[in-house]
């Protein structure tokens, strides 16, 4: 989804930072503050973090800083005191955030709150970072058709996206075999599946390669977090499901590879550090340097792959089933999901009752086409709705009704 560079020929790029306090915002800051000549900080957002927000905009002079919880405005506003910097506050301040006149704008706002400014900013045409999962998992024919519509540009950060990004000859679509993400697998690629069911969250967090959010991480641990990647690939290389493959390898080293029909396979690697993508991504077309731990092939020694089991992660089963069923069947599927994980971390569903909430919920709602936020906001609605009434089935031995939607 790429059309042309970013930023003016000359001067240093106009960027606005959506969810600057979480890791990745935090990520892009840094690498902003290490090239202060290369970019200009139009805005940063968070979500509540207040004093966070305003000691990032202070230290990079930004322009304007917004916290989407208005009961904080007041601190915000203290907090920016004879600093020159604009405080603002509430959801419609994050959208006017998005859409004020930037070279790049870092959608990093992490679920569904993320929608609508990274909207905003595309209707402005702007180079869109796309660190939010939800804008193609949730919205994905819709955000298509917008983008193409007002002319935007679309990088993805996610590191596997990028990696593929990095090696892809999108001038050359027919040469494409196939894409093929690669999965650490998570803790409990190697338990006995007999010992699925009853994994503690403890136990599903505990990522042997990353240092990521609890939600992500049991993600990774049932996999859907690859699942889910597959549902964006397909919108933003325009590959159908039968030409992504997922692949396990647990060192974490290579990143997503793309396979042609000559034979060769490219393979990005690196660290796995999140700042590589970010940079990437910042300086693209271009590359930046970044404080990353440099790979030492000597200490690597090996790389191993295998296919993922499908009995291990039925959520791989589930999210193509959702990708090719299209509509909103990834909208439900999404939100079924942080529900059916959220009840898990909470023990109120055992491990495998993850993937089983989020099939009853596929299975109880009919897909729709969506052709506005207000509709993919109503099937998310709903879909949490039917799932959480799954998740309290589950808790008292019962199955899921079928319905339909509005």
């Amino acid at each position: 989804m790429t059309q042309g560079a970013p930023g003016s020929a000359e001067g240093p790029k106009k960027l606005t930072i959506l969810g600057s306090t979480g890791s990745i915002g935090c990520s892009t800051l840094d690498l902003v503050k290490r090239n202060p000549d290369d970019y200009r900080v139009v805005a940063l957002t968070a979500g509540r973090r207040v004093q966070e927000l305003a000691a990032q905009a202070k230290e990079v002079g930004a322009a304007l800083a917004v916290i989407a919880d208005e009961s904080l405005y007041g601190e915000l506003k203290e907090a920016l005191s004879g600093s020159g910097i604009e405080a603002a506050a509430g959801g419609a301040a994050v959208d006017d955030a998005a859409a004020r006149p930037a070279d790049m704008v870092m959608a990093a706002i992490v679920g569904a709150a993320g929608l609508p400014p990274t909207l905003a900013a595309i209707r402005q045409g702007t180079t869109i970072l796309l660190a939010n999962k939800e804008t193609l998992v949730c919205a994905g024919d819709f955000m298509s058709a917008e983008l193409s519509a007002h002319g935007a540009t679309l990088l993805p950060v996610d590191s596997e996206h990028n990696a593929i990004f990095q090696v892809l000859e999108d001038s050359q679509p027919d040469a494409i075999e196939k894409i093929i993400l690669t999965a650490s697998g998570g803790p409990l690629r190697t338990r006995e599946l007999h010992e699925m069911r009853d994994v503690t969250p403890a136990q599903a967090i505990a990522h042997p390669n990353w240092d990521m959010g609890a939600k992500i991480s049991v993600d990774s641990a049932t996999m859907m977090n690859k699942g889910l990647e597959l549902i964006e690939a397909h919108y933003l290389f325009n590959m159908p499901s039968e030409q992504i493959d997922i692949l396990v390898h647990p060192q974490s080293v290579i990143h997503s590879m793309v396979a042609y029909v000559d034979g060769s396979v490219l393979a990005q690697l690196g660290s796995p550090d999140m700042r590589t993508p970010i940079a990437y991504s910042l300086a693209w077309p271009k590359r930046m340097k970044a404080p990353v731990e440099r790979l030492d092939f000597a200490k690597v020694r090996e790389l191993t792959f295998e296919d993922p089991d499908p009995k291990r992660f039925p959520a791989l089963r589930l999210t193509r089933t959702a990708l090719e069923d299209g509509g909103s069947a990834p909208t439900i599927l999404n939100a079924a999901n942080e529900i059916a994980v959220d009840a898990f971390l909470n023990e109120r569903i055992r491990f495998t009752e993850i993937a089983e909430t989020v099939e009853e919920t596929l299975q109880s709602i009919d897909p729709q086409q969506l052709d506005s936020l207000d509709a993919v906001f109503e099937t998310d609605r709903l879909a949490r709705e039917v799932s959480a009434d799954v998740v309290a089935r589950f808790e008292s031995g019962g199955a899921a009704k079928k319905v339909g939607v509005g």
